[in-house]
């Protein structure tokens, strides 16, 4: 069944919004772009891009790009924000003005394979399913990986793989029913960009069915200099401390003390870049201060690899030096030489 033929009993119907931010990205939009408007999944689909008042020429790249997809431009609707409001505000003005049954988020300097509207659309009306998740690439300069998610057979425990760090809480790689957001009042956390993700596992926490389907359709791309998840500062600091202590407040609220163990390793996996940037003993000093009630945890989160454990084990025990070992052999080696 094609793209069109999957939509023969809903004409004129929206059924999927694609919301795209985009804010200094001119290098990258028009790959993104592309991958978007040559999708298989033809009818249907609404594209909203959403200028975070961006300095650069990636608009009249997107416009320009625009141009040669005729078809596509009653599809299309550019949304500007006067000044600059942050990642988290674009998604949220995304969200006001989509029409389409499920959401999928794209950031603009990643792209997508060509059927993946379809594919993963495909699966949410076959299975009846809430939110559908894919497996993705992380893809560098000359080469790229193959990111395997877990499957899971229902929400609760799928939340619970993404609080331990087995399944990523990324919000590009799913496909969400649009009355998830809105029934519940959902919205990303306008002003704290990092970690603001993290809003996808409140929308686990009301959904009733859920499905992977195990391929990888996204791109997500590690070069762009300007991408928000490639720098850290007291700012993204603080934005992730808040964006912890929401998940956490929220699932408290939800769940009361049934998930205080899925806590903990959520608190551990927010710390846990600490021991993997560089080297520094600041970021150890900030990773022995944040959180310390959880590492008597770290031992029982078996969502993660006993590398990894043992790596947060040694930092407990204040054994930086096998900690700085690992960063140099690790980030250095594997991922500065081969993966680059």
């Amino acid at each position: 069944m094609g793209g069109e033929g999957l939509l023969n009993e809903r004409i004129g119907e929206i059924v999927i919004s694609v919301i795209v931010p985009i804010y200094r990205v001119q290098l990258f939009i028009e790959r993104c772009v592309r991958s978007l408007f040559e999708q298989t999944l033809i009818e249907g689909v609404e594209y909203v891009f959403v200028d975070d008042a961006s300095p650069d020429n990636s608009i009249s790249v997107l416009k320009k790009c625009l141009e040669q997809y005729p078809e596509r431009k009653d599809q299309v609707k550019i949304i500007t924000h006067a000044i600059n409001r942050g990642l988290p505000a674009a998604r949220n003005s995304g969200l006001e003005v989509a029409k389409g049954e499920y959401i999928f988020h794209c950031d603009s300097d990643d792209y997508v394979e060509k059927d993946m509207l379809e594919m993963l659309y495909r699966t949410a009306k076959e299975e009846d399913a809430d939110i559908v998740w894919c497996d993705w690439y992380l893809s560098f300069a000359q080469n790229e990986r193959y990111m395997k998610q877990p499957a899971y057979l229902t929400a609760n425990e799928a939340l619970r793989a993404m609080l331990g760090g087995a399944m990523k809480f990324n919000v590009w790689n799913k496909l969400v029913k649009r009355c998830l957001y809105v029934d519940n009042k959902i919205t990303f956390p306008s002003g704290f960009g990092m970690g603001e993700d993290m809003t996808m596992m409140m929308l686990f926490a009301y959904a009733q069915k859920v499905c992977y389907v195990p391929k990888a359709f996204y791109h997500y791309v590690k070069i762009n200099a300007h991408a928000f998840s490639q720098t850290y500062s007291a700012k993204h600091l603080e934005d992730l401390r808040y964006n912890v202590q929401r998940i956490v407040k929220f699932l408290k609220e939800k769940y009361g003390s049934t998930m205080e163990k899925e806590i903990a390793f959520l608190k551990l996996e927010a710390k846990f870049p600490f021991l993997i940037s560089d080297g520094n003993k600041g970021w150890y000093q900030l990773w022995t201060e944040w959180y310390p009630e959880a590492n008597c945890y770290i031992l029982q989160n078996k969502y993660v690899s006993l590398r990894s454990r043992m790596l947060q084990w040694c930092a407990w025990k204040g054994w930086f030096g096998i900690v700085r070992g690992y960063y140099w052999l690790i980030n250095r080696l594997v991922y500065g030489v081969i993966y680059k």
